[in-house]
């Protein structure tokens, strides 16, 4: 329930081209960028974004290219200099830098781990081939997910969605290796075929681990995962809260689950004091027990085998590492060669140990001023938006208090934790790689298991401060801007207002307006699951979001694949009200009360030039099938050109007329927040 960005006339325009490509700088817009050709009205994305586009091929190792992913290259140079360092001077900065030293240095030994083979496996293949019962399946998925091994389904703490001050437990669906559920159920042939390559590579994968069956254990193992396939929510019935909100006592969980002890769970992971939790999904849960009874033991034991190295295979030999790329990078995603292993060891520090490579990071990329320089930031998106909502001629008066209190209430988080996560108590060495990815992984299922039924930690994150993007948290309702997201081209201090607030104000604005989208609009002002709307509010709200839905499934993309307007409605809603907020909040300075040129555009083309431009992505196609078949955020291209074309202000300043594509006929205009 965190949503994440995932990031005039045409003769007047190619002037306006012509004079930034004669004077553009280290802070202001790139002309070579733009592809004028293309017409602003007819198509921003390419018109902003096509001189990018042609000059910035995908390479070869990413399955799509972005801004996103320009800044997460310079992070990275910045990270390997920070890990090197560690690793060449264990212990010289303390505790911070054994860690994440002896952690780069595990997972950048490469001779040893090829040495190591899969012997790192021996005991757990062990355990799994030791397995004489349905009860014992039960006991070895209990025992992993204690570990961190999320097998079958998925745990961990968070809010309770009705007392947002508490964590407690929830049990979610889980236990597939393809993408989404849907994957298991398409029967166009594309899906088809991808069921069969994922077959192959299950029964690949397991003969690297020896076993001698492995093309009927893949067989097993395909038939098993759509048996919870079937059974499990899909992605737009997820995205209602309530369908995740199933509060049980351990005695009826046990009930529910008689083969699967849920006492026993909580038991061995120390925890006899939690008397309730969320089953999530109850009716996966019925079926996931059902298939515990019903399912033969070779089967699971299979099962189990193919969870276990599909997790781990990645911090193991090249065989493994080469056969995972080539079913999830390259048959699923299309990238057509892996990255270098130091790129993976930071990928993987980050996920092990984010908050300590994180201090090091921040020490060196976000001083405390611009922590001071963002929140101002957000200050003024906050007025503007309380703005809106109190021009808004849909909504009572009395729903409009109740959405003001939201707004008063919410919380910003910038740059980086007040408070960083504790690690003291795990063990990191030299040793193996994938030990110390264990290890990670089970002080953080331990973390979990220790915040339930315990106030809830304001203080945390969700994201480590050198990532690439931002998030709302509807049950703290927070916004979270990690320090990698208020870096250049997004946010910059010696750029003028208009690109500042295309760029960073429309991330601001739109992680604002999640706590208003169709689903963060069912949390108050205190986080909680709550209706503060009157019925006559929420129908009309609900007729307005419908038209977006509309828009939205009228957009192809690749293939014969339409965009998904339900699935992606939230992230929708939070781009258009999050352009429109920061709009409004450039208004109010200087140069938006304006109208003075630089590089020959005006105030509010800039703006908008500088919002496309931040789009600037480029995808694979297996890439863009993957995400608008499972991701609840729609392409780039359509992220830009979807909104803009909703937003009269945007044709007047390219002077687009009525009939340009880039403007909606008045009938189909979305208008909500």
């Amino acid at each position: 329930m965190i949503h994440r960005i995932l990031r005039g006339t045409a003769l007047s325009l190619a002037c306006a081209a012509v004079a930034v490509a004669a004077h553009t700088n280290d802070h202001g817009l790139d002309a070579k960028n733009m592809d004028p050709s293309a017409g602003a009205c007819r198509d921003f994305f390419q018109y902003a974004d096509g001189g990018w586009l042609k000059s910035n091929p995908i390479p070869p190792a990413y399955s799509r290219w972005s801004l996103d992913d320009e800044i997460n290259e310079r992070n990275l140079g910045i990270l390997r200099n920070i890990l090197e360092n560690a690793a060449a001077h264990p212990g010289a900065l303390g505790e911070t830098s054994q860690k994440i030293g002896d952690f780069y240095a595990a997972a950048m030994d490469e001779v040893g781990i090829e040495k190591a083979g899969t012997a790192p496996l021996k005991d757990d293949l062990a355990a799994i081939a030791a397995l004489k019962s349905p009860a014992d399946v039960a006991t070895l998925v209990r025992d992993w997910q204690r570990l961190g091994n999320q097998v079958l389904f998925d745990f961990e703490a968070q809010p309770d969605l009705k007392d947002s001050n508490k964590d407690i437990a929830y049990a979610g669906q889980g236990g597939l290796g393809l993408p989404d559920r849907d994957y298991y159920t398409r029967d166009d042939a594309k899906s088809m075929d991808l069921r069969t390559k994922y077959q192959a590579h299950i029964a690949r994968m397991l003969g690297l681990i020896g076993d001698r069956n492995a093309g009927d254990e893949a067989t097993w193992v395909l038939a098993l995962e759509t048996r919870l396939a079937q059974a499990s929510l899909d992605r737009v019935a997820l995205r209602d809260p309530a369908n995740s909100y199933h509060i049980y006592t351990v005695a009826d969980a046990d009930a529910a689950t008689p083969h699967f002890s849920w006492s026993g769970f909580f038991h061995h992971a120390g925890r006899d004091d939690v008397q309730s939790f969320s089953l999530a999904h109850p009716t996966f849960f019925v079926a996931a027990d059902r298939a515990l009874a019903e399912v033969p033991l070779a089967h699971w034991q299979a099962y189990l085998r193919w969870r276990l190295i599909d997790a781990q295979a990645p911090y193991l030999n090249k065989a493994l590492v080469d056969a995972d790329f080539d079913f999830h990078a390259r048959t699923l995603r299309g990238a057509k060669e892996i990255k270098p292993r130091w790129k993976r060891a930071i990928g993987s520090a980050d996920a092990a140990l984010g908050e300590l490579l994180g201090q090091a990071y921040v020490a060196q990329v976000f001083p405390p001023e611009a922590k001071q320089r963002a929140l101002e930031l957000v200050n003024n998106l906050k007025i503007a938006l309380r703005a809106r909502i109190a021009r808004l001629d849909w909504m009572s008066a009395e729903t409009k208090q109740s959405a003001y209190a939201k707004l008063d209430t919410l919380v910003a988080k910038i740059g980086y934790p007040d408070k960083w996560r504790d690690y003291s108590t795990l063990k990191i060495a030299r040793v193996s790689y994938l030990d110390n990815m264990r290890a990670a992984a089970a002080f953080d299922a331990q973390r979990q298991i220790a915040k339930l039924d315990r106030p809830v930690d304001r203080s945390e994150w969700d994201m480590t401060p050198q990532t690439v993007n931002a998030y709302y948290n509807p049950m703290g309702n927070e916004v979270v801007f990690p320090a990698a997201q208020l870096l250049p081209p997004y946010f910059d201090a010696k750029a003028d207002d208009a690109l500042n607030y295309g760029g960073i104000g429309s991330v601001i604005g739109h992680e604002m307006t999640h706590g208003f989208d169709d689903e963060g609009s069912q949390f108050d002002a205190r986080g909680n699951l709550a209706d503060w709307w009157s019925k006559r509010d929420r129908t009309e709200f609900e007729a307005r979001t419908a038209k977006l839905v509309e828009q939205f499934n009228s957009y192809v993309p690749v293939d014969d694949l339409h965009i998904n307007g339900k699935l992606t409605l939230g992230e929708n809603i939070a781009d258009f009200g999050g352009l429109l907020v920061a709009y409004d909040a450039f208004k109010l300075t200087a140069q938006g009360k304006g109208d003075t040129k630089i590089e020959g555009l005006t105030p509010d083309q800039r703006f908008f030039l500088s919002y496309a431009q931040t789009w600037r992505t480029a995808q694979r196609p297996e890439q863009l099938r993957l995400q608008v078949q499972s991701n609840e955020h729609a392409p780039a291209k359509f992220r830009t050109n979807g909104p803009l074309s909703d937003i009269p202000a945007f044709a007047h300043a390219f002077n687009c007329k009525a009939g340009d594509p880039m403007v909606q006929p008045p009938a189909k205009i979305v208008d909500i927040w």
